[in-house]
């Protein structure tokens, strides 16, 4: 059986105008809190905390693209 091996990154630059870097990592601690303690984040969880940022703030009405 193959184990797939992630490798933590450093966070990377948002790719959505208007949001920030502390704004993601806000998101990615209530997200992976628990993935934090034993690992870093990879490239893959930085993107999906950005998404779901990003979704919450559209259905809010506070961002708009």
């Amino acid at each position: 059986m193959k184990e797939k091996v992630s490798k933590s990154v450093e966070q990377p630059e948002p790719f959505t105008p208007g949001v920030t870097k502390g704004m993601v990592r806000q998101r990615a601690l209530e997200l992976y809190r628990d993935k934090l303690r034993h690992e870093g984040l990879t490239l893959e969880d930085w993107v999906l905390a950005e998404k779901d940022l990003v979704s919450d703030l559209e259905t809010d009405g506070l961002l708009k693209r």
